[in-house]
Parts: structure tokens; sequence; C-alpha cells
């Protein structure tokens, strides 16, 4: 399962940006060469959106949606670039998509700084008593 991508880095991390930017270089050649290698498209993507570059993380979460469209936190990521970008009502259908595939961690989806944007809006709150009334499967849930 892939892991939810994080906009910030976790408190005390720091992410290097040589590192990042190392690494967009490293994966949009291993993505070119192979254009279905999800766990390249992950990081690539999970580089984009660490960097700021939500545009193109966005099209990263399109393509993993297509080539992992039973993935719970596929789509969450997807929401989360949909919300970066103020992409309201994508967002909600990303996400809406994520709980229906199994997505189940209330408590991250309260606190994700990617979600920010659309926090505002009845529809999140709904998710999220949704959600808190559900075990949490740790199968479909961050770490």
């Amino acid at each position: 399962m892939l892991p939810i991508r994080e906009s910030t880095a976790p408190r005390g991390k720091s992410p290097n940006k040589e590192n990042l930017l190392f690494e967009i270089e490293f994966f949009e050649g291993v993505a070119r060469r192979d254009p279905d290698f999800v766990e390249a498209l992950q990081i690539l993507g999970d580089a984009y959106t660490k960097t700021g570059q939500w545009e193109k993380g966005l099209e990263i979460d399109q393509r993993l949606a297509k080539l992992c469209a039973n993935n719970p936190l596929v789509f969450y990521n997807l929401a989360c670039s949909y919300s970066l970008l103020k992409h309201v009502d994508e967002a909600f259908a990303a996400l809406d998509q994520a709980v229906k595939l199994g997505y189940s961690d209330a408590r991250w989806l309260t606190k994700d700084p990617d979600l920010d944007n659309i926090r505002h809006d009845s529809r999140f709150e709904k998710i999220r008593a949704d959600l808190t009334r559900k075990p949490n499967r740790r199968s479909s849930s961050a770490s």
C-alpha cells in the first residue's frame, strides 16, 4: 500500500532541497522509461508536493489514480493535490472515492495540512464525522 503524502515535513525533519531536486530529476527519468512504475511515480509525486510543485504533483496523482483505481491512499493523495490547488469539488470527489475504497483514518484527515483549503466546507465535517464512527482499519490509513 502506498503511503499518504505530506506537503510539509514531519516535525524535526526538514527535507533537504538538494535531495528533493535530485529525487525529482532521477525519478522523472525513471518515469520516462517506465510510465507505469507506481513506486517511482509515488516518490516523484511526493517530491513535487514537498517542493510546492502542486500542478506536477496533481498530474502524478491523476496517473496513479488510473493505475491504482482501487487504492484508497492514491485517492486520498489525489484529494490532497486538488485541495492544495483549491479545486474544492474535485478534492471532495477524490476524498469520497478514497472513503468508498476503504480510507478510514479520521484522525489524520483532521490534521493533514494538505486539506486546509477544504476543511471549512460542510462536506469535510460530514466525511470526518462518518469516519469517526467507523473503526480505524490500519491497512487503509496512515501510519
